[in-house]
């Protein structure tokens, strides 16, 4: 039988490409784990109220994120604040969200559903506890607040949180000794400037845009909250060791504070997922973050404050495995 050279030569070329080109892919997938397959997954990102820092900074978080993570479809909710994201979070509503580390500790403390499933990606930056009152008021600490009326923030918010306890701390009953108005940042500033309300708590990152703008149009003064109110607000227990006092700069508002620093009461934002989320889709979710500090920080200030060597410092939340995975790889 007559066999062709050239087609026997030809067939032993097809089949010896065939095996390289098996062995390149086996080997491929023996170098490349697993980790490192780009995420394909559709996520919900739980903010915060229109115009609030969380707000604005999920939305500068999605973009960098469609930019790291094409295939990758984030839809941003706005809520009343950190309660809300927590429930949204832990029930499986949302996916990602933002929460003060006080508003974490008392929803674990409560022994809320899904409580036990949470999980910190990042700590990002801190908020400030900002008392906003007219520059004319006769408010010069908490305790002057009895019969005003005063926004203390949306039952879902971690301002209502912190209102509370403030109010608490300084001999007040929060129900019975002022009239708390329930509105968010993004309406108060005008309540206050049209006179509804005598004065406002806000705890954001600093500069809070609402409160510059009202500064700008509106004479406003921010009351100090004393160490000593700090400590007696400690005393009520464990969701409140996440507080610490702390001082806002002279020139955060420069027509509100006569370059004076006033005192304040600080705590962390934790990015916050569940044990449920994809490690992959954490890994990549937390490299974001980091990576895009100085770009959305331009916008928004506080996210110059993520910091990588306090990125990992999630308290009360354990780290989730895929950020941990990702402090892991950029450990010098």
């Amino acid at each position: 039988m007559f066999t062709n050279p050239l087609r026997t030569r030809r067939g032993r070329l097809f089949a010896g490409a065939a095996a390289v080109l098996a062995a390149l892919g086996l080997l491929s997938w023996w170098l490349l784990p697993l980790g490192e397959q780009e995420p394909r997954d559709s996520v919900t990102f739980s903010t915060g109220v229109h115009n609030g820092v969380y707000q604005r900074y999920g939305a500068l978080l999605k973009d960098a994120l469609a930019e790291d993570l094409p295939e990758v479809d984030i839809t941003l909710l706005t809520s009343e604040g950190s309660q809300q994201n927590l429930a949204r979070v832990a029930s499986g509503e949302a996916d990602f969200t933002i929460a003060t580390a006080d508003a974490v500790a008392q929803y674990q403390r409560e022994g809320k559903p899904g409580a036990d499933r949470l999980r910190g990606c990042a700590r990002l930056y801190d908020d400030y506890v900002q008392l906003v009152v007219p520059a004319d008021s006769r408010v010069r600490e908490v305790a002057d607040l009895r019969g005003l009326k005063v926004g203390v923030g949306q039952p879902g918010s971690g301002v209502r949180l912190i209102a509370d306890r403030l109010l608490a701390a300084s001999g007040l009953d929060p129900v019975k000794d002022v009239t708390g108005v329930p509105n968010g940042i993004d309406t108060v500033p005008e309540l206050l400037e049209n006179g509804t309300i005598q004065a406002f708590f806000w705890s954001g990152g600093l500069p809070t845009k609402s409160v510059q703008s009202l500064s700008e149009r509106f004479r406003i003064r921010l009351v100090p909250l004393e160490r000593g109110l700090i400590e007696k607000v400690h005393r009520a227990g464990d969701p409140t060791g996440s507080y610490r006092f702390a001082m806002m700069p002279p020139d955060l508002y420069p027509r509100a504070q006569s370059s004076v620093p006033v005192n304040s009461m600080a705590v962390a934002n934790l990015l916050v997922t569940t044990d449920r989320m994809d490690s992959a889709l954490v890994e990549g979710f937390t490299r974001t973050v980091i990576r895009s500090r100085d770009g959305i920080g331009r916008t928004v200030h506080p996210a110059q404050l993520v910091d990588l060597r306090t990125a990992i410092y999630t308290e009360p939340l354990p780290l989730h495995e895929g950020a941990g995975r990702y402090y892991r790889s950029v450990k010098p």
